[in-house]
């Protein structure tokens, strides 16, 4: 697979990510003045929906990695679930992190902090190239689910289940309901993904000495349910365990063994820690 150094670089604003990154924060503020607790719960179960079941569970663990099988069912529902956290489509996602690992921390990466931190936070989806609508080329990295009609449509309009559930909140309970369960609730999200790629590629543990930045950090996973633990997984890529020790809380893998247990997905694999590799060093 070729580099993403074969993609051409754009340096001019991404108006459509920006304007709609903008305005989503400007309603994450205006949340703050609207607020009740139903509202507040809402927003926590949607974002448990679209960060561990969407994100974790989802687009990482399962699309892009296959670090378990499941039934096309389940498959197609965690990537629904994925696009609630408003991160692009199926296609775009897994496409742009398979490319994050080949070239991770080297020149080509989409996302690291050796452009600097804030590149590698948010200013790379404003001033970096935008892929969200480009199936065709995003599908280069992720062939396995170009090939899948479902997933090229979903990639399209990404944003259609989302503004579902923004309706329905709407009618359910007003502006409130909007503006916890859509606005704040996906801004909080995108800067904890965002995290991923930034505090977890400069602070935190490194128990595998492998040749990028990646690291272990506990905060990080706290908001991600477990995709904080980014050294492990970038030694193992493949386990469905980010969190390897037993002290690493990884809420997103307590889910994938209880469905496990009760006949939903199979086959998880999970890295063991390998006393060859793993050498304990911590950065400030």
């Amino acid at each position: 697979m070729e580099a993403l150094a074969a993609v051409p670089e754009k340096k001019t604003i991404n108006w459509p990510t920006t304007i709609a990154i903008v305005a989503f924060h400007i309603g994450a503020v205006a949340a703050f003045f609207y607020f009740n607790w139903t509202a507040f719960w809402v927003a926590f179960a949607l974002n448990w929906v679209a960060l561990s079941w969407g994100i974790g569970m989802g687009y990482h663990r399962l699309h892009t990695h296959r670090g378990y099988k499941c039934p096309k069912w389940f498959e197609y529902f965690t990537a629904i679930c994925g696009t609630l956290s408003l991160e692009g489509g199926p296609i775009f996602w897994v496409g742009t992190h398979r490319i994050h690992h080949q070239m991770s921390d080297k020149p080509g990466d989409p996302h690291t902090p050796h452009d600097g931190a804030w590149w590698a936070h948010i200013m790379w989806m404003i001033l970096g190239k935008g892929y969200h609508n480009e199936t065709a080329l995003m599908g280069k990295y992720a062939p396995d689910l170009y090939k899948d009609p479902f997933y090229r449509w979903l990639n399209t309009w990404h944003w259609v289940p989302l503004t579902v559930v923004g309706l329905i909140l709407l009618a359910v309970g007003g502006v409130p309901m909007v503006l916890w369960g859509i606005f704040l609730r996906v801004t909080f999200g995108h800067h904890a993904t965002w995290l991923v790629n930034s505090a977890t590629h400069m602070w935190g543990s490194r128990r595998f000495q492998i040749r990028d930045d990646s690291r272990n950090n506990w905060w990080v996973a706290l908001l991600t349910f477990g995709e904080g633990w980014h050294n492990n997984h970038h030694a193992h890529p493949t386990s469905a365990r980010h969190g390897l020790a037993w002290y690493e809380l990884d809420i997103t893998w307590l889910q994938l063994k209880a469905l496990e247990t009760i006949g939903i997905i199979r086959n998880l694999k999970v890295a063991k820690l390998d006393a060859g590799l793993a050498t304990q060093s911590k950065a400030a």
